[in-house]
């Protein structure tokens, strides 16, 4: 089985447990010639896949009515992995999403670690520091790297925290926000295992 979690920049594989990127600008899809189950956040790659008879589309087997209308079918898909904690997807952007018992209670999108690092770094030179994510956030800082540090990460902690419910960690920044959730699962391939479960759910294998 092969699956494809398609964002703005790449196309994510993932083939008997293996996963795999594609450069989304230069990759050509009909290169693929065995069924593929995607997803697409990626609306120019999106038309492009409708002419690809062995490309489903797995958005259509998700009842988006739970959710919000312009919500990324990546979050909903991720929430359909679960039945109740709160969902924090490490990307570009840092996704959080909050599921009660099967329910979409809600969330929110927060700066990714290298966009937030660009924000400080163009305010000044002297702001260029990497997050230090072992930082004590119940303590108030008293130097510039932990400053910005403290700054970018206390109010993301807080906020997790305050639904007290189970924390799922998932993408490419999940072990660093690991190191401020030490009891969050870690589940790289949490999308992709909802992806397996809705091709099941919709008999389609």
């Amino acid at each position: 089985m092969l699956l494809c979690d398609i964002g703005n920049t790449s196309y994510h594989f993932l083939k008997d447990e293996q996963d795999f990127k594609e450069d989304a600008l230069s990759f050509n899809p009909s290169s693929i010639k065995e069924r593929v189950f995607y997803i697409c956040v990626n609306p120019h790659v999106k038309t492009a896949l409708k002419e690809l008879q062995n490309w489903i589309d797995l958005s259509l087997h998700v009842d988006m009515s739970k959710y919000y209308e312009t919500m990324g079918i990546d979050r909903a898909v991720a929430c359909e992995a679960i039945s109740d904690g709160i969902i924090i997807d490490a990307g570009s952007a840092v996704t959080v999403d909050v599921v009660n018992n099967k329910k979409y209670e809600g969330g929110f999108i927060y700066p990714g670690i290298k966009a937030m690092h660009e924000t400080y770094k163009n305010i000044s030179s002297a702001l260029d520091y990497s997050f230090n994510f072992e930082c004590d956030l119940d303590i108030m800082p008293k130097n510039s790297q932990d400053s910005i540090s403290y700054g970018y990460l206390k109010t993301f902690y807080s906020e997790v925290m305050s639904h007290n419910k189970k924390i799922f960690l998932t993408g490419g920044d999940a072990k660093k926000f690991a190191k401020i959730f030490p009891d969050a699962k870690i589940d790289d391939k949490l999308i992709f295992n909802s992806m397996k479960k809705i091709i099941k759910k919709a008999d389609l294998c």
